[in-house]
């Protein structure tokens, strides 16, 4: 993976470049920016670029002086006291990043092998890295450490990067690349340069799909505009058995059942939901939020302000004018909410039924 890999993001690709050719980088520094916006493809580029200013030239991702941090989960054969750290599975994370850069979180947890488990970077890691980067550099430049989903670090993790950061060894450079940064210790925000990397550009998806997936013009199109920004999305979307065709149908059963205030049945999807994995859950629930985002926006009758699927399009016809001025914002917050109470091991039963009795009194409100 070089620069020239990278999905659109010209402009951030010239201005990293162009700090590294200028040695203006700072020595930790965080790309900021939604799924699929090609955050760690950039990170990849820009660590390979620097390293191959060397005598070492990087080969795939394999550097001696490039090292990868990562949320893990805890294996059952582990003792108690064990702290995973990112060596722990780092054949499944080499053998992923040999597919591309682009891949999400639920991804990572499949490669993994997590099943209702949450992923962390647990102070093990932080004591691991410490003691790497404070080794001379094995090719005598450059250290890098690129930390993917840096927000993910437990609070003891945390306060320890935070000291390496403050007080980074010899020609260091930390890539944090961070989809929430408002979960991260506001002390490490505030000695991280931040790039914000936008949404990838239409065009340049669309451009993407054609050569690199072979799609026709008019179906690149579709896909790019269905995609907003998302490369993840857009693959998503060539995939006829996606995760958000399982979530789609799991809304439309949830509607109709609260619609006609079926307790049983209620009680029935609420119990089948809570069954999944918690990250499955609030993949689940996020979709929920863009379909009532989708729900609500359909009744301006605008169609560029939309972005469905045809299955979803069909459904929103006859759906659009439950979700109104007086619940969307009831909708929105109830999704929100759980999604937060189920990422602090809420009983997923509760807050699952929770939901269906308030849709029901939602979807009837004006």
């Amino acid at each position: 993976m070089d620069f020239a890999e990278v999905i659109g993001q010209h402009e951030m690709i010239e201005r990293l470049r162009g700090l590294a050719d200028e040695n203006r980088l700072p020595h930790a520094m965080m790309l900021c920016g939604p799924d699929g916006c090609g955050k760690m493809a950039l990170a990849i580029s820009l660590a390979k670029y620097i390293l191959n200013k060397g005598s070492y030239q990087v080969k795939g991702i394999s550097h001696p002086d490039l090292h990868f941090t990562f949320p893990t989960i805890k294996l059952s054969k582990w003792n108690s006291e064990y702290k995973p750290i990112s060596d722990d599975f780092i054949e499944q994370w080499n053998e992923m990043l040999a597919e591309g850069p682009y891949f999400s979180l639920a991804q990572w947890m499949e490669a993994m092998k997590a099943e209702r488990q949450q992923a962390v970077i647990t102070v093990g890691e932080a004591n691991e890295l410490i003691k790497r980067l404070m080794m001379k550099s094995n090719q005598g430049g450059w250290k890098i450490s690129i930390i993917w989903l840096p927000e993910r670090m437990n609070i003891e993790c945390a306060n320890k990067m935070l000291k390496l950061i403050e007080e980074p060894p010899t020609q260091t450079l930390f890539i944090l690349v961070c989809r929430e940064p408002e979960n991260l210790l506001e002390t490490i925000r505030s000695r991280v340069q931040r790039f914000d990397v936008k949404p990838i550009a239409l065009e340049d998806i669309q451009q993407a799909l054609i050569q690199k997936r072979g799609l026709e013009q008019q179906d690149a199109e579709r896909v790019a505009r269905l995609c907003n920004g998302n490369w993840l999305t857009a693959l998503e979307e060539l995939n006829a058995a996606n995760e958000n065709q399982t979530f789609f149908q799991s809304f439309v059963d949830l509607m109709r059942r609260a619609y006609l205030k079926d307790v049983k049945d209620l009680k029935r999807w609420s119990e089948n939901s809570s069954a999944m994995g918690r990250e499955e859950q609030k993949r689940m629930l996020t979709y929920f939020l863009r379909m009532t985002r989708e729900a609500f926006m359909y009744n301006f009758r605008q169609p560029e302000l939309n972005y469905m699927t045809d299955n979803e399009e069909q459904f929103c016809k006859k759906f659009a004018r439950f979700v109104n001025e007086g619940n969307v914002l009831g909708f929105q917050e109830l999704y929100q909410t759980a999604i937060r109470d189920i990422g602090q091991n809420a009983n997923a039963k509760m807050v699952f039924f929770d939901i269906t009795m308030k849709v029901a009194v939602l979807l009837h409100t004006t």
